[in-house]
């Protein structure tokens, strides 16, 4: 179920509000270009700037909206513990596949503390987990020896990986076990974490090109090696430029230009400055999409 190109989506804002018509626009185009599943309310979906309200309801709406059609994998983590397991609840409520869970941010956790947080939240409820390790958010960083003593609970079934440390791939499937899922967070590097036995990604880049993301984790897959290159290639530079300014504000307008949604975000973030934009322009129209 849990392979190839998952999208982080983006959460459309117009006049300050969730724009519920945008946002299931964009869930129907990510289905039809053959994204393999999809992730609301993570980082790239401003989730720090969400109600709880708004929070629950962009995940109700996605998958009601792909209907099962695709996995879903709700963004459910928290720096708080007990807030992490309502949303966990939640999640399995209203028929999400998994929850994400990041590492808990800010309060900066040890590594024991870190493996008591994920397994407090895997005891408590009956529903697929994938641990977030991001470091370069939440200051903490999941060690190889905790994923391990994380992945033999079996509510704990893979990580999306944004450390940019390839060689941990290997490293973590020899501790974790071939069955344990991992996805890259950087879609820079992707090709060479799915070459190192990666199963795919939890893509940003997806939101703006998700059928050449698609066929970029399909011909990883399926080795096609070549074939993966050539369009990592394609891709790499709209990688970049989707990067260049806080994220997502780059791709909220990249999706702008597609007609997808308003280049709107919420503070502490603003729109990308216009040699981004020239950026992401040049690169989308590299890869064929303007």
């Amino acid at each position: 179920m849990f392979r190839g190109s998952l999208t982080a989506l983006v959460t459309p804002f117009k006049n300050g509000a969730v724009d519920e018509a945008a946002f299931a626009n964009l869930i129907e185009h990510q289905i039809k270009a053959g994204t393999h599943g999809l992730v609301p309310v993570g980082t790239t979906g401003e989730n720090p700037t969400l109600t709880r309200e708004e929070r629950l309801r962009v995940v109700e709406m996605c998958i009601e909206v792909s209907a099962g059609r695709v996995p879903v994998i709700a963004g459910t983590g928290t720096n708080d513990t007990a807030s992490t397991i309502e949303l966990q609840r939640h999640a399995k409520t209203v028929g999400a596949d998994a929850g994400l869970v990041v590492a808990p941010y800010y309060n900066k956790p040890s590594q024991d503390g870190i493996i008591a947080h994920f397994e407090a939240v895997a005891n408590a409820v009956e529903l697929p987990i994938f641990v977030y390790n991001i470091p370069g958010r939440s200051i903490v960083d999941i060690s190889v020896a905790t994923m391990a003593r994380l992945a033999a609970h079996p509510n704990i079934i893979g990580v999306k990986d944004a450390t940019g440390d390839i060689a941990r791939v290997t490293r973590q499937r020899l501790a974790c076990g071939e069955d344990f899922i991992q996805f890259s967070g950087e879609d820079a590097s992707a090709l060479g974490y799915n070459a190192h036995g990666g199963h795919g990604a939890i893509s940003v880049t997806s939101n703006v090109a998700p059928a050449l993301c698609a066929q970029f984790q399909t011909a990883c897959l399926e080795g096609r090696w070549d074939d993966a290159r050539a369009l990592n290639d394609r891709l790499q530079p709209l990688h970049e430029a989707l990067f260049a300014a806080p994220s997502p504000a780059a791709s909220k307008y990249a999706l702008s230009l597609l007609g997808l949604c308003e280049a709107e975000l919420r503070l502490p973030l603003v729109e990308c400055p216009e040699p981004v934009k020239t950026q992401v322009r040049a690169a989308m129209q590299g890869c064929g999409l303007l």
